[in-house]
């Protein structure tokens, strides 16, 4: 079984370069709508068996057109929405995205205690990530082992998630800039229950080691 996260296509907040989480948020703008036809095609020869997104409206509105052309319904899950940024919401200065990045970095550094200004610690954010995908996991890995499930999320709590879910990222794709609107990182599931990245926003990861 394969796993596609894919981030959103581009939001409205993307065009402002705002941080946005709260729930259910801005909308695609006309090229992010464009965006999710074109991530529709590209998918259209995969072997995909479902499509999730989160509750966002604009993950919704990417994955929309992925469950039509493969002619499935969209199944709406919670827990792999954006990390919860609190005070920060909607910041779109220089201080406000330097005061997210000193919590986040730390994150992907393994220390989950640290929380966003009035938001929430990345153990919260763990907690609830991985146990949406534990969820998928056990809905489709028996009944689907050669399928691609696709779901549809969030660059900040995709680059942490995979991190916690799979062992072999490289210390070069943590630490590299934010996955790109419909950009995809590929988990392949093993059978020790853990994920192994094989892909990671359009860059193959080696299958060994």
């Amino acid at each position: 079984m394969k796993l596609k996260l894919v981030r959103h296509a581009e939001s409205t907040a993307n065009v402002r370069k705002a941080i946005s989480t709260k729930l259910p948020g801005p909308p695609l703008s006309d090229v992010g709508r464009q965006q999710a036809d074109e991530l529709a095609a590209r998918l259209r020869a995969d072997p995909v068996v479902a499509v999730y997104s989160s509750l966002a409206t604009r993950a919704q509105q990417t994955a929309t057109p992925v469950a039509a052309a493969h002619g499935v319904d969209l199944q709406v899950i919670d827990g792999v929405h954006e990390v919860f940024v609190g005070e920060l919401e909607d910041r779109t200065d220089r201080e406000g995205i330097e005061a997210y990045a000193q919590v986040f970095f730390p994150w992907i550094q393994g220390e989950l205690h640290h929380a966003m200004p009035g938001g929430e610690s990345g153990i919260e954010v763990r907690d609830r990530f991985v146990a949406a995908i534990s969820e998928v996991r056990a809905k489709h890995e028996e009944e689907d082992p050669d399928g691609t499930v696709v779901m549809v999320s969030h660059g900040g709590v995709m680059r942490l998630g995979v991190e916690l879910l799979a062992d072999n990222v490289p210390r070069s794709a943590r630490l590299s800039g934010l996955i790109a609107n419909t950009g995809a990182v590929v988990l392949e599931a093993h059978r020790d229950g853990r994920w192994r990245c094989v892909a990671w926003d359009g860059v193959e990861l080696p299958r060994h080691g």
